[in-house]
């Protein structure tokens, strides 16, 4: 199970994902990463490492602050 951190951080990035009109297909195409991989990150399944969470925030055009509670 997911600690709460990683689910607002899921959340985060679904919410902005889905306001930009992006499919997890296209966003994980855009960060450089497997398309299953990302859906994991998005149900808060897996805890990526910082550059996996770096390259999905650039390719969502946010700042990290718009995903990280700190």
């Amino acid at each position: 199970m997911a600690d709460l951190t990683t689910k607002y951080i899921a959340r985060n990035i679904k919410q902005i994902r889905l306001q930009k009109g992006l499919t997890q297909a296209t966003l994980a195409d855009k960060a450089k990463v497997n398309v299953n991989y990302f859906a994991k990150v998005e149900r808060a399944e897996i805890k990526p490492s910082v550059e996996i969470y770096e390259k999905i925030v650039k390719a969502l055009g946010v700042k990290s602050s718009d995903i990280f509670p700190f």
